[in-house]
């Protein structure tokens, strides 16, 4: 709370007028920080031409954002406070019906498991890069990733139960 305070010009005793306590502050910039990354996702989305170069435009903007900004952006989302990061931007991509939803909140916790482990990495893949990286993987799936090319895809998969014997 010294260091808000310090930062904003003014004493401590000021920030908590406005401000119970340290989660205050964090739910307060929270707010903000969703408003501005809602605002320049839907303004990605608006000015691409088609849907995957919509998500492309959103994945790049996203990375891009807390790349500039890594320290306001883990102040907002630590302590498994992020929920509301998730919820404004799955509202975001959700279209008509719960099977939408799902996909966008699905999609919404991928990038942002990615751009939290690359935030974390030393050296950093290339933000763009990686926004092509993710595209990719939202819009076709990481059959390669995972090795299908390998595998036909009409060999059956074969559960393996425990204690059972072949």
């Amino acid at each position: 709370m010294d260091d808000i305070a310090a930062a904003a010009g003014t004493s401590k005793s000021i920030v908590y007028r406005y401000f119970t306590d340290k989660t205050g502050v964090q739910l307060a910039v929270a707010t903000e920080v969703v408003a501005d990354i809602r605002a320049a996702l839907a303004d990605a989305a608006r000015t691409a031409d088609g849907p995957r170069a919509a998500l492309r435009a959103m994945v790049g903007t996203y990375l891009a954002m807390i790349e500039s900004s890594p320290a306001v952006y883990t102040f907002v989302t630590r302590d498994g406070s992020s929920e509301h990061v998730v919820d404004s931007i799955t509202d975001l991509l959700t279209g008509s019906g719960a099977l939408s939803r799902l996909w966008a909140a699905g999609a919404v916790g991928f990038v942002r498991g990615t751009a939290e482990l690359w935030l974390r990495t030393d050296p950093r893949e290339d933000r763009d890069q990686l926004a092509d990286q993710i595209t990719r993987w939202l819009w076709t799936g990481p059959h390669p990733q995972l090795g299908r090319e390998s595998h036909p895809q009409h060999a059956p998969m074969t559960p393996h139960h425990s204690g059972e014997h072949a």
